[in-house]
């Protein structure tokens, strides 16, 4: 596998942000046009729910032909209020000639039109102006940011970047191999070769990486990315030409440069919000409901073997920290040091209770609170023990990216038959493919794909044990 066969997937929008701010402009829509006949005593009768119901189809044609909801995290606010103009004018264009052509204007009132047609894109514009003035007044946005090259491209980012903090990125410096002699670091800290820029990695230093080395540097670049994916730093390329040639990947742009996402997450600002917000709500609901359960496993657990109720383990959790993850307790042992044995078909240390629970997933349970505590996801790639961890990062490339989420109860490889044991390499190796892909290709309603599909199929496992 080389460095360039983890640049999958395709230029797409921030799925969560496009998503709400739909949403919102229909319900501005609908509520304002609604509200308007409430204040002038006008009669909402199929004439107007017609008139309603072709608007928001016509809105909806047009923002997705002029690509209305394509938010992008450093996307400026007005174009975004240009093409909103856009949309809605074409809108009451389109439906003033089907009125003139069916001659039904008259059954409307004109004074709820035209308010309804001067209010609603005002209330449109406004949630966009008070979405960009948030997004750039949270000061938990800051991320930190290096450059691996000195040249022109990443001075004049650097530049940018300082010259508009609001972004939320702070520089911290530049990597190079060259001698320092050599080097022009532009006003930036020259922090050390692609040695030290590892280290740093490691280290949890910095969050972002930005690759801007020339054209000519190809087999550098690749030699970095494959270095890099044993960390949980965001990589990106600030590509020439070849890179466009060469791959189809995720990108955007940053301060005017267009950069190819490697290894990042996509629970970045406004879409970790609303992920977090997803988690909240399901996982208070689920333990609401499964209460009377999780009482009984836990009262079963006591009288059927003596130790705790709950396993705790620690397991990596978002960018490669360490969390502690909770389990009913299944076996006659807690392992959780430099070196666990999973379980097997028939293993001796796991109770007659317990391989009940297992095969029915029915010891994750308490995880739904690892949820509530922030450790964890309701969907995600599943934590492994640390030993595992350090095991497999040696031999599967670009096994630490899954760790750019927070780890799942449920996952795309879950859902796909890749849980349980994995006794050989290949099978961890699919399994980090499945989880993967949801990273680059994670969206909300991924997410709604997945708790479905996880449901459906039910929670027996013939590979639990």
């Amino acid at each position: 596998m080389n460095g360039y066969s983890a640049l999958r997937g395709r230029k797409k929008p921030d799925a969560s942000a496009m998503l709400q701010q739909r949403l919102v402009d229909l319900l501005a829509l609908v509520a304002i046009f609604a509200g308007l006949a409430w204040f002038l005593h006008q009669d909402l009768d199929t004439n107007y729910l017609v008139l309603l119901s072709l608007t928001i189809l016509l809105f909806e044609l047009l923002a997705q032909l002029l690509d209305l909801y394509s938010v992008w995290r450093t996307r400026v606010l007005w174009p975004e209020v240009g093409r909103l103009s856009f949309v809605w004018i074409g809108t009451l264009a389109a439906l003033l000639m089907l009125a003139f052509v069916l001659k039904v204007s008259a059954i409307y009132s004109r004074r709820l039109i035209v308010l309804w047609a001067v209010a609603a894109p005002t209330v449109m514009l406004a949630t966009r102006v008070a979405r960009n003035r948030y997004e750039r007044a949270r000061p938990s946005r800051t991320r930190s940011l290096a450059f691996f090259g000195s040249g022109q491209t990443a001075r004049r980012m650097a530049e940018h970047l300082h010259a508009n903090p609001w972004a939320g990125y702070k520089v911290i410096g530049v990597y190079e191999d060259r001698e320092p002699g050599r080097v022009t670091q532009g006003g930036m800290p020259l922090l050390g070769s692609s040695e030290a820029l590892l280290h740093d990695a490691r280290a949890g230093r910095i969050d972002e990486i930005y690759i801007t080395l020339p054209m000519h540097a190809q087999r550098r670049i690749v030699e970095l990315v494959n270095a890099l994916s044993d960390t949980t730093v965001s990589v990106f390329v600030v590509p020439d030409g070849f890179i466009f040639d060469m791959m189809q990947a995720s990108w955007s742009e940053v301060a005017g440069y267009p950069i190819i996402s490697i290894y990042d997450t996509p629970f970045y600002g406004v879409d970790g919000s609303f992920k977090r917000l997803e988690d909240l709500l399901l996982a208070s609901a689920i333990i609401v409901l499964i209460s009377p359960l999780l009482l009984l496993i836990a009262l079963g657990v006591k009288l059927s073997s003596p130790g705790p109720i709950l396993f705790r383990q620690r397991r990596y959790g978002l960018n490669g920290r360490i969390v502690e993850v909770w389990k009913f307790r299944t076996m006659t042992v807690a392992e959780d040091g430099e070196h666990v044995v999973q379980a097997t078909r028939g293993d001796a240390r796991v109770t007659r209770l317990g391989a009940f629970l297992r095969s029915h997933s029915l010891d994750e349970l308490p995880q739904f609170f690892n949820v509530l505590q922030g450790r964890m996801s309701i969907v995600g790639p599943r934590p492994h023990a640390v030993a595992h961890n350090e095991q497999y990062r040696r031999i599967i490339h670009g096994y630490m990216v899954r760790h750019k989420v927070k780890p799942g109860i449920t996952g795309w490889a879950q859902i796909n038959g890749w849980r349980g044991e994995t006794d050989t390499v290949e099978k961890m190796r699919k399994r980090v493919e499945f989880d993967l892909y949801y990273v680059r290709n994670w969206s909300f309603m991924l997410d709604l794909r997945i708790i479905a599909l996880t449901v459906i199929k039910g929670f027996r496992n013939k590979n639990a044990y």
